[in-house]
């Protein structure tokens, strides 16, 4: 005979999978089935791992998005201020939105974050190329850049909710040290995608491939979570459909991969027209086109913008050098910018000239200025001249560090090659502290040059920051082309300069150097006549480095 306890028999205990006991009224239809159980009662902590090597993975990719976004933007449009401003805003604002949104998503987690990923990869990883396209051949950049960067937000701010589900079903445990897990993955991923992005993306595949790429990742880490830990959530025709999903993804992607040199030699030709595209490149700094027959007029690109016309380079190189280097000693010569070697080749044809040190940040163009045979036959390879020291270097940060070190200096001429913010060049390259800093390599009756743009306002400005470096200042102008395709401004196209030392410098041309084209003593004067009388009575503020702009 067989005693039974008093009392009903005792009911057994069901696991549900997420650590917690039943309860009563709870149904067991939707409980996870036994085989998911058992592999993740076997293995938590590595189930766990997986789950946060997946949150590292997704952040640095999320990251690398954001960052291709700044630096494509600073790219074609210049101004990093703005750019970096609207992509972080908009990227921020919208990761909330995200976050709100995924609430409704964490009844079946895995599923929806097997989506996201997905739509998350293919949107960054095709974000640079579409931006590219849309401002070669729409030229609606910015509306197309917000509408990508808030689309790709939200994708990134639905990711931290439903990891976080995923994590709670794995080991049911504390909430805050959960969270700090899974923001400790989140951060240090962050880290590693911030320091890849710069040292290894960008120098290794260039913004287009290594969003690309940087997509791929993104999709391979969400489906080896969803589809390999939690596979069992989704239906059979579900998880079948997620797969399908995600090697699509991944086709897609590497179709673009294999088809963006096309895309952007049609980018190209759609904005630069009927030009043959001889040379093209992403350097770390800037984009590098070189169009035109191989033998015949050539232009040049940096970042979409014209800086070198074949038929009408002169003007502006000419303008920069002769009067600089007529008002006295010009036996030692600092170039700042002018990589591509005309203007170099300008100061050199004086016969005075003893050695020039050329400052350039980006090594890619005197690169080609020595390699392509058109642009150095332009610049009768004036940067293979003996006398000629070339320098890779940021022209600010090298000014700073010149100073200290003595840097071959001083120099009777200081010439900034660079262009005006109006034309789209950077400020600190005109700001106080830079003409400051060259001042000072300036020997005794030395003169410095400034290209000044198209833009009067913007002339007035530069002009205010050299004379703040306790600079006397001379403005003239070069008259433009009659070629309307090397018209970089206005539409004469003239181009202003500003001619600075510390007495009040002549405007006249050296009588030992062969006459320019472009320009006359009696031009110069005329010029400088007509700018001085339109100087405002209340000259602008100098643009300074912390200064508004």
């Amino acid at each position: 005979m067989i005693n039974h306890p008093a009392g009903p028999p005792a009911r057994p205990r069901v696991d549900l999978g997420d650590g917690a006991p039943p309860r009563p009224g709870r149904s067991l239809a939707p409980l996870l089935p036994a085989r998911r159980r058992s592999r993740l009662r076997s293995s938590p902590r590595l189930a766990r791992l997986a789950v946060l090597l997946a949150a590292f993975v997704c952040a640095a990719c999320g990251l690398v998005y954001e960052l291709e976004l700044v630096a494509l933007g600073d790219y074609l449009l210049g101004d990093t201020v703005t750019q970096t401003s609207v992509v972080l805003s908009v990227m921020v604002f919208a990761m909330g939105l995200g976050s709100l949104l995924a609430k409704r998503l964490t009844s079946r987690p895995a599923t929806a974050f097997a989506l996201v990923e997905c739509a998350l990869a293919l949107t960054g990883g095709l974000s640079v190329l579409a931006l590219y396209s849309c401002w070669s051949w729409i030229g609606r950049y910015q509306v197309a850049m917000v509408g990508l960067t808030c689309l790709i937000g939200i994708l990134i701010g639905a990711e931290i909710p439903l990891l976080m589900t995923l994590i709670q079903r794995i080991r049911r445990e504390d909430a805050g040290r959960a969270v700090a897990d899974l923001f400790a993955a989140d951060y240090v991923g962050a880290l590693i995608g911030g320091l890849a992005f710069p040292f290894l993306i960008l120098p290794t595949l260039g913004p287009g491939d290594g969003a690309l790429f940087t997509g791929a990742v993104n999709a391979v880490a969400g489906a080896a979570v969803v589809l390999w830990l939690f596979r069992e959530e989704p239906a059979p025709r579900v998880r079948r459909l997620l797969w399908g999903g995600c090697l699509l993804v991944l086709g897609l992607l590497g179709a673009a991969a294999a088809g963006s040199d096309a895309i952007e030699r049609a980018a190209r030709h759609a904005l630069y027209g009927d030009d043959q595209v001889r040379y093209a490149t992403r350097s770390r700094h800037q984009e590098i086109v070189l169009t035109g027959p191989a033998e015949g007029p050539l232009r040049l690109y940096l970042d979409g913008r014209l800086a070198v016309c074949g038929p009408d380079e002169y003007r502006a190189s000419e303008g920069l050098v002769h009067p600089a280097m007529a008002g006295g000693p010009d036996a030692r010569v600092l170039l700042l910018g002018g990589g591509d070697g005309l203007a170099l080749r300008e100061v050199l044809r004086h016969r005075g000239v003893r050695a020039v040190r050329l400052v350039d940040g980006d090594p890619a163009l005197p690169r080609l200025a020595r390699t392509d045979p058109g642009l150095a036959a332009l610049g009768k390879r004036s940067l293979d001249d003996p006398r000629v020291r070339s320098v890779a270097a940021d022209p600010l940060a090298w000014l700073r560090g010149a100073g200290a070190s003595g840097a071959g200096g001083p120099y009777d001429v200081v010439l900034a090659d660079l262009p005006a913010p109006a034309d789209g060049g950077p400020v600190k390259f005109h700001s106080q502290e830079f003409y400051g800093l060259a001042a000072r390599l300036l020997s005794p009756g030395g003169r410095i040059a400034v290209r000044a743009g198209s833009d009067l306002d913007g002339l007035w400005r530069i002009e205010s920051g050299l004379r703040t470096a306790g600079l006397r200042t001379a403005p003239y102008a070069v008259p433009g082309s009659a070629t309307a395709a090397c018209r970089p401004g206005p539409p004469d196209g003239t181009q202003n300069f500003l001619l600075a030392a510390d007495t009040q410098p002549p405007l006249t041309l050296a009588p030992d150097a062969p006459p320019p084209r472009a320009l006359t003593p009696d031009t110069l004067r005329g010029s400088t006549t007509h700018l001085t009388a339109l100087r405002p009575i209340h000259p602008p503020a100098a643009l300074t480095l912390l200064g508004p702009r």
